[in-house]
């Protein structure tokens, strides 16, 4: 009889200080130093933004409170913003390029959640002009790949548009130079 086995070969490359993985599932960026690795982009993101606080932007706020804010809206952006605005990018612009159809229903369910998680960053927007307060921060930061396909390959930016805060805050992080940088480097991407 045949077994069936889980094989897990990962194969490494080092590309500048960054270590690319890959493995059966696919490709993912890890991060490598003399003491761990970590694949988890978020816990990437805040390696480095704590490493290089004192150079340019401190990303992860200066007092403990500041800190605070930024992992809530980090959690709230993985946990309540990440998974219906992915759905779309996956149903819309990966789904037909694996020869799927999209399936309007389930696109406008994952539109609806996606609202209502707008509807608290308009609320909260209308307070400050970024998620953890008045200055710019990782959590804000983490929004842009995702909401760059939403307004983007997505075509739905009605859902940032029809919010008079939530447009201004993407206006405001998504025309910063860095950001620029990045879209101009991957054309077509988004």
């Amino acid at each position: 009889t045949a077994s069936k086995f889980k094989i897990s070969v990962q194969v490494s490359f080092r590309l500048h200080s960054r270590l690319w993985c890959v493995s059966c599932v696919g490709i993912k960026i890890c991060l490598s130093t003399s003491y761990f690795i970590d694949t988890e982009s978020r816990a990437i993101a805040r390696y480095y933004a704590e490493k290089y606080k004192h150079q340019g932007t401190d990303l992860l706020g200066k007092t403990i409170e500041e800190r605070g804010l930024v992992e809530q809206w980090l959690e709230v952006e993985a946990q309540s913003y990440n998974p219906p605005i992915n759905d779309l990018i996956l149903k819309i612009v990966f789904g037909p390029l694996r020869g799927l159809t999209p399936d309007p229903k389930l696109i406008e369910e994952s539109e609806e959640k996606l609202g209502k998680v707008l509807d608290i960053y308009e609320e909260r927007l209308s307070k400050s002009k970024y998620l953890a307060g008045d200055f710019f921060s990782l959590a804000d930061l983490s929004h842009l790949p995702l909401t760059q396909y939403l307004v983007g390959k997505v075509e739905k930016e009605y859902l940032i548009r029809d919010r008079k805060n939530a447009s201004a805050w993407w206006d405001d992080i998504s025309s910063r130079p860095s950001w620029k940088k990045v879209v101009e480097l991957w054309p077509g991407l988004y």
